[in-house]
């Protein structure tokens, strides 16, 4: 490491393509190199620090979010839009319009909810038995049961949800977040995105990307098994001192061709990343040991069960990093494969019970331990799909059901929501919101308006227009729930 060192008379006649060449691999090798979401670094006058903490628009009920995402589209009518009529017509074909991946069909088979429904808590909310832990909960929840969207297809459906668009290279929910108020924590990231063990969602990283905006808002993954960030520990043939000259000599260098260059995104957040990665080898352990937390909590999340240890780990995880201050979390349930995610073409008893079953009693773990360390208040908790399912079979045999934009449900928790509210509703089948219809825009305008945003004037200029996520047309909260 003598040729980064300031005496070194190598230093002096190295040129700077060279010096990179050579960096480059030391950094890799100390894990410094990746696209993390970041901060500036030691000499803050140098350049702007893009997540340093900024000011909402006007008093925030929220500080963080954490956006629990149930990929392939939970079915709505068997979980918690309760539909007594449906099961009477089980069998039965009907006359009833539906759009999915089969297309646009006038009728089909009724498939009547697979599950029991009970009322729950002081509010009365009907429950599907899928949840019996989450019926504990309903007195701290919101749900909203007529959301639409307009795609039925897994893609671009997704895009819509993460980033209020059905194509790609836009700005998602988390980035809008860290580049309206930045983050409380120059230790970790703003924003993190959690995934299932096998694999991420369909198009994988458009899904947390920063699009237009600079690299730095963009979100950082962590691994589900084995170490949740590599290379956290310093190399053994290299000293913490050692490290921060090296990535001080970079960083002068990248500064020079900065200002050379100005407005050079990909660069600044490259810079901000090391600096950034230094500190987390030294505080990101401490926030993602779970294993500091008492037994009591653990169980509360379910790491003393198989079945329910890897959705409890990433749920008590959030629950730490909302604690120090990073700004967004996203918790994906459901990966890349039919079999592992909530897209029940085929059998749906098979598919929600294990998918139920996995996340039921983490989740509520999630909320009671929020609320008993007053953290409920101020971070936001939202549960959704990318949309629901019809209430017929898609197949001629079977209880498979379809893909449904037109009518499904999400609930929200915490961070100034009303609590056991009920809004909205879909038609007695469950097939398409007809009261109170809110679209993934008006999601996206609630959680922006909960951390003290207005989702109508959090702009960023780009190709001609001011870019909003509620786009240029813009989007209301759902002021019921507020």
């Amino acid at each position: 490491m003598s040729r980064f060192d300031d005496r070194s008379p190598a230093a002096s006649t190295t040129d700077r393509r060279t010096f990179l060449k050579r960096s480059a691999s030391a950094l890799a090798a100390a894990g410094l190199a990746g696209p993390l979401a970041s901060f500036a670094g030691a000499d803050d006058s140098a350049w702007t620090n893009p997540l340093a903490p900024k000011l909402p628009h006007f008093a925030a009920k929220a500080k963080s979010v954490i956006f629990l995402f149930m990929y392939g589209g939970p079915s709505h009518v068997d979980t918690f839009d309760y539909k007594p009529k449906m099961y009477a017509l089980d069998g039965k074909t009907i006359e009833v319009k539906t759009r999915g991946r089969g297309g646009a069909k006038n009728q089909g088979r009724i498939v009547g909810p697979k599950w029991k429904f009970h009322q729950s808590g002081e509010c009365g909310k009907w429950v599907s038995t899928l949840f019996p832990n989450l019926a504990t909960c309903v007195d701290d929840m919101a749900f909203v049961h007529s959301m639409y969207a307009e795609s039925p297809i897994h893609g671009s459906a997704m895009l819509m949800m993460n980033s209020g668009n059905l194509i790609s290279g836009h700005p998602t929910i988390g980035s809008w977040a860290t580049y309206g108020l930045g983050t409380d924590n120059q230790n970790l990231p703003g924003y993190v995105v959690m995934l299932d063990p096998s694999g991420g969602p369909i198009s994988g990283a458009k899904n947390w990307t920063s699009g237009y905006m600079p690299a730095t808002y963009q979100g950082v993954v962590l691994r589900s098994k084995g170490s949740p960030i590599l290379d956290l520990s310093v190399p053994k043939d290299m000293t913490p001192r050692m490290q921060r000259r090296l990535v001080d000599r970079l960083q002068d260098l990248n500064r020079r061709h900065l200002d050379d260059r100005s407005g050079n995104s990909e660069l600044a957040a490259r810079m901000a990343s090391y600096e950034l990665a230094l500190r987390m080898q030294e505080h990101a352990p401490e926030a993602l040991d779970w294993q500091t937390e008492t037994e009591e909590t653990r169980a509360l999340y379910g790491l003393d069960q198989e079945r329910t240890f890897d959705f409890g780990r990433k749920c008590l995880t959030a629950r730490r990093l909302v604690e120090r201050g990073v700004r967004f979390v996203n918790v994906y349930s459901g990966g890349s494969h039919n079999d592992h995610n909530w897209d029940a073409h085929g059998d749906l008893v098979h598919n929600h019970e294990l998918h139920a079953g996995n996340t039921d009693q983490p989740i509520a773990g999630l909320l009671k331990d929020l609320k008993r360390t007053g953290m409920l208040d101020e971070t936001l908790v939202v549960w959704t799909g990318e949309f629901g399912r019809q209430p017929t079979a898609e197949y001629a045999k079977g209880t498979g059901r379809d893909h449904n934009s037109y009518g499904f449900t999400l609930w929200m928790a915490g961070g100034g929501i009303k609590s056991g509210a009920s809004i909205g509703e879909t038609d007695e089948l469950g097939s398409a919101a007809i009261t109170d219809r809110f679209h993934v825009k008006n999601l996206h305008a609630t959680i922006l308006h909960q951390l003290g945003l207005d989702p109508n004037g959090l702009t960023y200029f780009y190709g001609g227009l001011h870019r909003k996520l509620v786009g240029v047309e813009g989007a209301e909260p759902m002021h019921q729930l507020i």
